[in-house]
């Protein structure tokens, strides 16, 4: 498809056209008025002083003229349009810099041209609706996982009451789904957070990490495999302390499930707001990564046991922190990147 010239040089244009066709008038007035001059002149060419009285003539009140009208016009009305039109271009940007799941984003209309402005309130009404369109998903997402709890928690207590064999293993689906409930409701918190503008705390990654660890190395005690951190240097960001450990414990209970007995899983980290987790499975790729993320897919990376949206998950909670979730295959580690943390206004 052509691309459509911008309003500036479609007006920039516009206005030269206006110059030239004035010019051509001038020029047809100026021979109307110098008609006997210019056929004298033309009529004898070996009369030089004749001809150059004729071009002394269009000098004087054809060229200098347009020269001094139309280079200030043209200078002035590219000044004008692009102060015009430099409202949208800084909404545009505005809006553009705002994380793609930001609230209470609206296009200011402030200085916008009056003919602008309709379109820009219509815009701003579709982000209104955006808005009360989301703000309703979220509700009822957790309302939704609200209502589950109940009946989970009461399904629970049921099979504690069993002796079976199967029971142990049914205890740990319940289990698992009663987290990712818990994750999901947590995720809607993070979202009424962000639609208030709640401002976000400054959180430890090390003790973070230290907390999940600990509650995981019964887990990993019985599966055989060693859980270790290494944190050298300290770091810290802003957000929620528990939603950034519901991540972390996603990684790393995928870690211990692809680590075999007598393997390690090594805990990372560092003084760039990073937190790495290492097994000795198979490696994850970057692009495996987002394809199981895009899709709520499972993997040997991704629970066998809940509803396949692990990943997802962890993305979305790095997402609402302004952070990245990301994999190394050859060091067989997938990472937690939060953003350096903003400078203080004080």
């Amino acid at each position: 498809m052509t691309p459509v010239p911008s309003i500036i040089s479609r007006l920039t244009r516009s206005l030269a056209l206006v110059g030239a066709l004035g010019a051509l008038l001038l020029l047809i007035f100026i021979g109307i008025e110098y008609r006997l001059t210019f056929s004298d002149a033309f009529n004898n060419l070996s009369n030089r002083a004749a001809l150059v009285e004729v071009f002394r003539e269009l000098a004087e009140h054809v060229l200098l003229p347009l020269a001094v009208l139309i280079v200030p016009m043209a200078l002035a009305g590219r000044w004008a349009i692009t102060t015009s039109v430099r409202p949208l271009i800084d909404a545009a940007r505005t809006i553009d810099a705002r994380t793609g799941d930001a609230r209470g984003v609206r296009v200011d209309t402030t200085d916008f041209p009056m003919e602008a402005r309709p379109f820009a309130d219509a815009i701003n009404r579709v982000l209104d609706r955006v808005d009360r369109a989301a703000g309703m998903h979220e509700a009822f997402a957790a309302d939704v996982a609200h209502e589950l709890r109940t009946p989970l928690t009461l399904l629970s207590l049921e099979l504690d009451r069993l002796d079976h064999p199967e029971a142990h293993r049914l205890r740990g689906d319940v289990a698992q789904m009663r987290r990712l409930i818990d994750q999901l409701m947590l995720l809607a918190q993070i979202d009424a957070d962000r639609a208030a503008q709640l401002k976000p705390v400054a959180v430890d990654l090390a003790d973070i990490a230290a907390a999940v660890i600990a509650r995981l190395a019964p887990i990993a005690f019985d599966r055989g495999v060693r859980i270790e951190l290494e944190a050298d240097a300290p770091a810290s960001a802003r957000g929620r302390g528990e939603a950034i450990a519901a991540a972390l414990r996603n990684l790393i209970e995928n870690a211990l499930r692809v680590t075999p007995e007598g393997g390690r899983v090594t805990v990372r980290v560092t003084a760039d707001r990073v937190i790495a987790v290492r097994d000795e499975g198979a490696g994850l790729s970057e692009a495996r990564l987002k394809e199981l993320v895009e899709r709520h897919r499972r993997a040997d990376h991704a629970s066998k046991h809940g509803a396949g949206l692990g990943l997802a998950i962890v993305d979305r909670i790095m997402r609402a922190h302004g952070g990245t979730l990301s994999a190394d295959e050859e060091r067989r580690e997938i990472r937690l990147g939060f953003p350096m943390e903003p400078a203080s206004s004080d």
